[in-house]
């Protein structure tokens, strides 16, 4: 009875956490207008479910806590760099309901210990996917840059300037160039020079050839001459740099691939022999010695993905 009691409890409390987690995922920008905005009529009253009163005051209560960092792990600055259109506060609070959510299903399968340590692994699996979508969009900004110089160097030779260059070219690349094109142009539109929000995308962004590509447009404005010119030749080089990155990436591929194997085969090994035998490995989650056991193996785990990730990790 107390069993059937529990799994109960734990479930509605699982669904309840997924249900504010995909509101607040999901919910629209218009939110952020006033309602009586888009309330016409006056009826400012009994529009909300309680739901999105609770989710807009968890929210809130987030967001003057957090306050309005732009560095640190979770910083709105990281959140721009992987292209997620969320606040700061909305983030953290998906990574709260996503601790209480993985929380409850260890507490679960596996007791106290377990909701402990999945609880607070949480925040870490959010830094990991956060990090693996600035990685991504990192590589696709320098995929495009070719296309890009190559679609400013054309608006140049029909008598654009190269900010208007950059403006059509925000309009016709896809995401992330265009939208940190976009974002070049409008800081130049407050009276920043191009040159150096050029410079700031690429530290941002991580890409030395888009930081090589404003100083050439700096001391071309300086001196003078054909930037369209030195925008070819800057694609040229671009483009050649890239397929060199294209064979070393291929060259390592195969042993990136053996260690997602190696990292990843423990885990999918452990499911297999509790789903075979599921009593066979419950000493090590009912004692402390099994503890120590898994937590040492975690950590061995994690420096040899370290020194693998560092092996096959080649610098240009």
């Amino acid at each position: 009875m107390n069993l059937d009691f529990t799994l109960l409890a734990g479930l509605l409390a699982v669904l309840l956490a997924v249900s504010l987690l995909l509101f607040v995922a999901l919910r629209p920008r218009y939110q952020d207008i006033d309602v009586t905005r888009r309330r016409p009529t006056g009826d400012v009253d009994g529009g909300e479910s309680v739901i999105t009163r609770m989710a807009d005051a968890t929210v809130s209560a987030v967001e003057r806590g957090v306050g309005r960092n732009r560095g640190g792990m979770f910083g709105r600055d990281a959140l721009q760099e992987a292209g997620l259109a969320i606040k700061q506060s909305e983030f953290v609070v998906l990574i709260l309901v996503g601790s209480f959510v993985l929380s409850v299903a260890g507490f679960i399968l596996g007791g106290i210990l377990l909701a402990l340590f999945l609880a607070a692994v949480s925040p870490f699996i959010a830094w990991l996917l956060l990090a693996m979508r600035t990685g991504k969009r990192r590589r696709k900004f320098g995929e495009q840059l070719t296309d890009m110089l190559r679609a400013i160097s054309g608006s140049l030779r029909s008598g654009h300037s190269i900010t208007s260059s950059m403006h059509s070219a925000s309009l016709e690349m896809p995401a992330p160039m265009s939208e940190e094109l976009a974002r070049i142009v409008n800081e130049n539109r407050v009276g920043r020079p191009v040159s150096d929000a050029m410079a700031d995308v690429g530290r941002r962004m991580q890409c030395e050839d888009f930081e090589w590509l404003s100083q050439a447009i700096e001391i071309n404005r300086e001196v003078g001459g054909d930037l369209a010119g030195v925008l070819d030749h800057a694609a040229e080089t671009v483009r050649e740099r890239s397929q060199i990155k294209g064979q070393v990436r291929a060259l390592a591929a195969e042993g990136k691939f053996s260690a997602y194997i190696l990292i990843g085969l423990p885990f999918v090994v452990a499911i297999l022999i509790n789903v075979v035998n599921p009593g066979y490995m419950a000493t090590l989650f009912q004692s402390l010695l099994g503890w120590i056991f898994i937590i040492v193996g975690v950590i061995m785990m994690a420096i040899g993905s370290f020194w693998i990730s560092r092996m096959v990790k080649i610098e240009f």
